[in-house]
């Protein structure tokens, strides 16, 4: 189990998305948050801004990642290095998509949630088979997108994670 995994997997992860960017196709991005991610995070309360996204650090995103996503593909209960990938892909594609990924890595019902279902079947596999092949599932993913420009990103994100997650999973 990862219970005391997260800060060392928002590590790599932060590491990973990076600084400060305006992209024109997906707007002010910092730490991998969005103007809307942010605005989602902040509800109501207070409207987000572009310096909001600017002034991000880790700290501030760090609750944000641990309720929007760690915790929503209970990535707590993941061995060691699956949290990482799954937490990763989470992030890059939807909580719902990471869980049904996973699933399909081990062969179970692909509702999305991951419940004591896929973690016992997570806990039961080899973390370095299924950390390869939840990959594969993601560099599919990423290839059916056809996004020339985006692709080799997204390729070399999921190595990296992929490398980090192993190293993990020893």
């Amino acid at each position: 189990m990862a219970q005391d995994n997260f800060q060392p997997c928002l590590d790599i992860l932060l590491r990973v998305e990076g600084g400060y960017v305006d992209d024109p196709r997906g707007g002010p991005t910092n730490l991998g948050v969005t103007l809307p991610a942010l605005q989602t995070w902040y509800g109501k309360a207070r409207v987000a801004t572009v310096q909001d996204i600017r002034d991000l650090t880790p700290s501030v995103v760090s609750p944000l990642y641990k309720a929007g996503y760690w915790d929503a593909v209970h990535a707590d209960y993941l061995p060691k290095g699956v949290d990482l990938m799954v937490f990763d892909e989470a992030v890059n594609s939807g909580p719902r998509r990471a869980a049904r990924m996973l699933q399909e890595a081990l062969g179970v019902v692909r509702d999305g949630l991951v419940g004591p279902i896929t973690i016992n079947a997570a806990t039961a596999a080899p973390a370095a088979s299924l950390i390869g092949s939840v990959a594969d599932l993601r560099r599919a993913f990423y290839e059916s997108l056809h996004e020339p420009s985006d692709i080799d990103g997204w390729l070399n994100r999921v190595a990296t994670i992929e490398h980090a997650a192993l190293a993990m999973a020893q």
